[in-house]
């Protein structure tokens, strides 16, 4: 058996064709080129990510360039932003509220504390909707920021609400004057939102409280209104009852009165016609007896109630004429 000395390199018996299928080392210089080029892939990758960003629905973005100072309104959708060089800002453009009331706290106060026009304290309850202005968000990130509702929108709906209580009596704003009070602060707000770029939507006045006192004596107060305005009703339907009584009774006077003066005139002017025709009182007497009287009693001194030669009558003793019989002496004849 051949044994190969220590000192001697042994000789390579692989066979040609597997040395042949051995991987060759890399050129130098060639691995460094594929592992930057690989860095920058994923560099580029990376930066396409981060430039990609998406407006979501219901928001607007406003894209502040850092090296030009610009600022530029994104719109909903898929916009590409320089990563690093631009800076991305998003504004909620749906509608919003802010509420200042009782158990919503707002720094050191929650409801609004005002004072009605005789001073007395008031507290207002009141949500504000609004939505900011899309054309304009890159303007309202420039001069209010994105803390516009600590800055602007709660100390403006404070001051305008306590300025419209202040024009009003405390019964007036909880009765009858409420609805003037949303107007007045709407019409302040929306002038003031506007010069902000802001849009208001609504001024809701949810609640007015006054003192538990003073209710209670604008309360008596009313209600006593109430019973005098009853009153008055009452009074003024009697008085109405009476002058109908008397436009009635006037009325029935100047009928009788008419009636009256008629019947003067009607009586007149017979007495005339009597005075003038002296035979109508004989005409009015005969046609005053009933047709059935078949005997008529006369006097026997000839005093005749009728004097029937007048009317054509030619009375006799004993005898009739006519439809009349006649009897002479004082007896009666018998139908």
């Amino acid at each position: 058996m051949t044994q190969t000395p220590e000192n001697v390199t042994p000789r390579d018996v692989t066979p040609p064709q597997a040395r042949s299928k051995r991987p060759r080392p890399p050129a130098p210089g060639l691995a460094p080129n594929r592992a930057l080029l690989l860095g920058g892939l994923a560099l580029a990758a990376v930066l396409l990510f981060q430039s990609v960003r998406v407006v979501p629905a219901g928001y607007v973005g406003v894209a502040f360039n850092k090296l030009s100072g610009g600022l530029s309104t994104l719109q909903e959708g898929v916009h590409f932003v320089v990563p690093g060089l631009q800076q991305l800002n998003l504004y909620d453009a749906r509608l919003q509220e802010v509420t200042l009331a009782n158990g919503v706290q707002d720094g050191d106060e929650g409801a609004i504390n005002a004072r009605s026009q005789e001073g007395l304290n008031i507290t207002a309850d009141v949500t504000v909707q609004f939505r900011i202005d899309r054309s304009k968000a890159a303007i309202l990130h420039k001069e209010l920021g994105r803390d516009y509702q600590r800055t602007l929108i709660r100390p403006q709906v404070r001051s305008k609400v306590r300025d419209a209580i202040g024009q009003f009596g405390a019964a007036e704003l909880i009765s009858t004057q409420r609805k003037q009070v949303e107007a007045s602060v709407t019409r302040a707000l929306r002038e003031e939102f506007s010069r902000n770029h802001l849009i208001l939507d609504s001024v809701l006045l949810r609640e007015l409280k006054i003192p538990e006192s003073v209710a209670k004596a604008i309360e008596e107060k009313q209600t006593a209104e109430q019973q005098v305005s009853v009153q008055k009703n009452r009074l003024q339907q009697a008085q109405i009852s009476a002058q109908q009584a008397v436009v009635e009774a006037e009325g029935k006077a100047k009928a009788a009165v008419a009636t009256a003066r008629g019947e003067a005139e009607a009586l007149s002017l017979r007495g005339r016609a009597l005075r003038e025709n002296p035979q109508l009182i004989q005409l009015t007497v005969a046609e005053k007896l009933s047709p059935g009287i078949q005997t008529v009693m006369l006097p026997t001194d000839g005093n005749f109630l009728l004097n029937l030669q007048d009317l054509g009558v030619t009375p006799g003793r004993g005898g009739t004429s006519g439809q009349t019989g006649t009897s002479a002496g004082n007896g009666a004849a018998k139908p």
